[in-house]
């Protein structure tokens, strides 16, 4: 772990000129930014005080010490030294990740949050507006980078046990049937491919359309509520489609591309600083890889900042949905048009981590250190220590966020505010920022 809590350590120092909080390998930079301003002011270098009166009307007084700076050798060495400490501040920087605002690795959420009590008996837009607003402000006072609206837009009081990942799209779609024969039901249970659910998603008997689907509206609901960077998440077409009984597009292929296409033109009127697809079913279905990344590239073509993809093994009623490993999904992966990842690892271990080697290196990570499967809340120590453990595993230029391994919707509120704060503590922790 990355040691050294106190402010005039070389971990938590900020470089004079940059502005920027400086990574412990930055020795030399930090150095020679404390050495710079000390030449600086003593020789009459660079700290020279100007007049308001412009360059044409500068003090004689000015113009001295200028003069005086650029002639002497103590100045000379003061603009030498400044210079060095400044290039070597800026590479320092760009090879760590950092820049004058964010953190160098940034945490996140995957997307959900627990609904509010109150939102349960009074779904009342005035009411789901103080509900998403709270859940906004709660992530903001955790310390979090990029923050979620906790999805609560998806929520349907009638289906509680639900966080809409799946309903929330299909029922607004045009083409596909929400209500269901007894041979309906025989028709679905024979496809292997849903698992875990007792009921199809729904049954897509002609042309789907958008419906009354509206995304853009979602997240302007949700932008208006804060100042912080905003994810937006959305069920991504390989998922959708794989839950759905497909009874007329000749292949499931071809509905996930009808769905792509759809997704699509709705996030390209969505200006989220990140936009996330959620794709939880893939990893159990990996024979699908080549289709779903032809679908999954389509959707992500339309996404106006920031890519991501998230994909798990499921998570209904705490437990895993699907099995697999993520090596056999590496090609997969590399086919993928997106800016990073967003993957579940705390509550399987980090013993993969090695197959990681071989994915594009244009291919930024997000790695979960949070369990949601566990209502323990971990120690910023555990979280500190696994980073540690990824960035020496994979290098930690290609860690670009921490985050839990799924959504938080299953947990309790206060189970779930304490995870978030352990979160930004330990990766506080690790960076030395303490």
């Amino acid at each position: 772990m990355h040691g050294g809590a106190e402010c005039e350590s070389r971990g938590t120092r900020s470089c004079a000129d940059c502005g920027a909080s400086i990574h412990p390998g930055a020795g030399a930079a930090i150095e020679l930014a404390d050495v710079r301003p000390i030449f600086a002011r003593g020789a009459g270098g660079r700290k020279a005080t100007r007049s308001v009166k412009g360059i044409d009307g500068a003090s004689e007084h000015a113009s001295s010490r200028r003069r005086r700076g650029r002639d002497s050798n103590s100045g000379v060495i003061g603009r030498i030294i400044g210079f060095f400490g400044r290039n070597v501040c800026a590479r320092t920087v760009r090879r760590t990740g950092g820049d004058r605002v964010n953190p160098r690795i940034k945490t996140t959420v995957v997307g959900s949050y627990p609904v509010p009590s109150w939102l349960v008996g009074n779904t009342s837009r005035l009411v789901l507006r103080d509900a998403v607003m709270s859940v906004l402000k709660t992530q903001e006072l955790a310390g979090l980078d990029l923050i979620s609206d906790g999805e609560l837009m998806r929520f349907d009081p009638s289906h509680p046990e639900t966080n809409g990942m799946i309903d929330y799209f299909v029922s607004q779609m045009e083409g596909i049937r929400k209500h269901f024969s007894l041979s309906d039901f025989d028709r679905f249970r024979a496809d292997r491919a849903s698992g875990f659910r007792l009921l199809t998603a729904g049954m897509v008997v002609e042309r789907i359309g958008e419906g009354t689907l509206n995304l853009p509206r979602d997240h302007e609901f949700s932008r208006v509520l804060t100042k912080s960077p905003l994810k937006f998440t959305c069920t991504g077409p390989h998922m959708l489609a794989r839950l759905l009984t497909n009874c007329f597009y000749k292949e499931t292929a071809e509905l996930a591309m009808a769905i792509a296409e759809i997704l699509r033109r709705q996030l390209e009127l969505i200006e989220a600083d990140t936009v996330q697809l959620d794709e939880a079913s893939i990893v159990g279905f990996p024979q699908d890889a080549p289709w779903a990344a032809e679908a999954i590239n389509h959707a992500l073509g339309g996404i106006l900042n920031e890519k991501a993809v998230h994909i798990c093994f499921g998570n209904y009623g705490g437990q895993p949905m699907l099995r697999g490993f993520w090596r056999d999904l590496i090609p997969f992966l590399n086919s993928l048009k997106t800016d990073h990842l967003v993957l579940e690892f705390a509550r399987r271990g980090y013993e993969e981590l090695s197959a990681f080697s071989e994915l594009d290196p244009k291919i930024g990570l997000g790695i979960g250190v949070i369990d949601i499967k566990d209502n323990e809340v971990e120690s910023r120590e555990l979280i500190a220590s696994r980073i540690e453990k990824i960035a020496k595993t994979i290098g930690v230029e290609r860690l670009r966020y921490v985050h839990p391994d799924c959504g938080f919707w299953m947990l309790q509120r206060s189970v779930v505010d304490r995870k978030m704060r352990a979160l930004v503590e330990g990766r506080d922790l690790f960076e030395g920022r303490e």
